[in-house]
């Protein structure tokens, strides 16, 4: 299959471009904003909506600045030592999850101490919101036409722009689907089946964990990295200790009968 053609930018005006990529996290902030509403009501918080807002703008930055310092330092140290312009592309791609995460804990901590409301508590919503940009992010790595797949012959195979002309996996399909459709009803149902904060966040690292260990192994691997002793990617090394670690910290705390 070829790949579509999807112009990267969806509007122009004048020297102005709005992209597809930058047009997902837009998406993923909004729905993250009436999903902590929701969840504030249900949980019945202390936090108005201008407070929301406020978290809301603490996890973006969290996400941004994290994620492009997890990509940098992570995956690609010495291009970016090289062109130093280029750290503030992101236009262009480049961020890491795993370096978003860090982002938006210490960013929700940071606004737990100033509201002075159980860390865990904020968490468990930031828990919900992640599936959601997770997916609508891998959509827009998909319209970029990179961070595909290995070369396959499967039938679904697609030919991406930029690539060596083979047929490869639609590996941010995949992740789209698991890391964002799946791993979302997986935590809106933990969240809705136990009074114990953290079980929630915690599903979601090792549901994370999990889907991205199994989707790397279709993924094409980073070119300036490539794959430790000859398997795992840097994807998968980083993603191993989540799973574990999550389901730990899950099942721990599973035992506990109310909220701590």
């Amino acid at each position: 299959m070829q790949f579509p053609h999807i112009d990267p930018v969806f509007l122009s005006i004048g020297p102005l471009q709005f992209r597809w990529y930058g047009l997902m996290y837009v998406l993923a902030f909004i729905a993250t904003y009436f999903i902590i509403r929701s969840e504030v009501t249900r949980k019945q918080l202390p936090l108005t909506r201008d407070d929301v807002a406020d978290l809301v703008f603490y996890g973006a930055m969290g996400v941004v600045l994290g994620g492009r310092t997890g990509y940098i330092l992570f995956y690609n140290l010495g291009f970016y030592l090289a062109n130093p312009l280029k750290l503030f592309a992101v236009w262009e791609g480049g961020m890491s999850f795993h370096g978003g995460f860090l982002g938006v804990m210490l960013a929700f901590l940071f606004y737990a101490r100033r509201k002075k409301i159980p860390f865990l508590t904020l968490i468990d919503m930031a828990a919900l919101c992640a599936p959601v940009g997770l997916g609508l992010g891998r959509i827009g790595n998909f319209i970029n036409g990179e961070l595909y797949g290995r070369a396959t012959d499967a039938p679904w195979g697609i030919i991406f722009p930029g690539s060596d002309g083979v047929p490869r996996h639609p590996s941010q399909l995949y992740e789209a689907f698991l890391e964002g459709f799946v791993l979302y009803f997986i935590v809106r149902f933990v969240s809705n089946n136990t009074k114990v904060n953290g079980v929630a966040t915690c599903a979601a690292i090792a549901g994370y964990g999990l889907f991205r260990f199994i989707v790397e192994f279709f993924r094409q691997p980073d070119a300036q990295i490539g794959l430790f002793f000859g398997l795992f990617s840097m994807g998968q090394l980083l993603s191993l200790p989540m799973f574990i670690v999550g389901t730990y910290a899950a099942l721990q705390l599973s035992r506990r009968k109310t909220m701590p």
